[in-house]
């Protein structure tokens, strides 16, 4: 049997990771506070917006609506004329599967010009995204368009790379799948707090790239 005195330690630790994870998400949304906009009219102008992948399809087979929000929320603001470029940043880590490039087709399909868009294929994480945007893409602003809880962390990295950047709320997911995706969110965005604290890279950096 355990004793008494490793119970109590396992206790305090469990406690105090509790304590860490409600403090950062809390840290959070405050920094990203009146950085997050739900309207397009509403939302500032930037030569560029940033969509943060996601797959098309879910395990299922059906579309996945956080992709669907997302794509419908970048056409929304560059029509509105909130952002002159669109960058997609996305995992591409297989050949069967190309957020970027889904992305790319479905734009165009909307009536976005081709060369108003442009990939990131090395988007594998958030952090991922946020660095590249700074010193792959040279992006001193953008306008970052995913739903408000991811927004809210990619914000958290912005600030932290010296990234002047808002963010648009593309529609939230609602329904258990929604649900269990948000309760996620405090997991990740203690993890990318703990990516700072370690100084953790991108997978892949490479030569600049100039949007505008």
């Amino acid at each position: 049997m355990y004793s008494m005195k490793y119970l109590k330690t396992v206790k305090r630790l469990a406690w105090a990771a509790f304590t860490y994870i409600l403090l950062i998400n809390s840290y959070v949304n405050l920094k990203a506070k009146g950085l997050v906009f739900n309207n397009v009219c509403n939302t500032p102008a930037n030569k560029v917006g940033l969509i943060l992948g996601t797959g098309k399809y879910t395990a299922n087979g059906q579309v996945n609506l956080y992709y669907k929000h997302r794509l419908n929320g970048a056409i929304a603001l560059f029509k509105a004329g909130k952002i002159e470029y669109i960058l997609v940043s996305g995992d591409n880590s297989s050949v069967g599967y190309n957020e970027p490039m889904a992305f790319k087709k479905d734009l165009i399909h909307h009536g976005i010009p081709e060369d108003k868009i442009v990939l990131d294929f090395a988007g594998f994480r958030t952090l991922d995204s946020m660095v590249r945007a700074k010193q792959v893409f040279q992006l001193e602003s953008v306008t970052i368009i995913s739903q408000k809880f991811h927004n809210q962390r990619a914000l958290f990295l912005a600030n932290h790379f010296g990234i002047k950047a808002v963010a648009y709320n593309a529609r939230a997911v609602n329904g258990s799948y929604g649900y269990k995706t948000e309760l996620r969110e405090f997991l990740a965005r203690t993890k990318a707090s703990l990516d700072i604290i370690l100084n953790v890279k991108p997978k892949f950096l490479g030569k600049p790239i100039s949007i505008v």
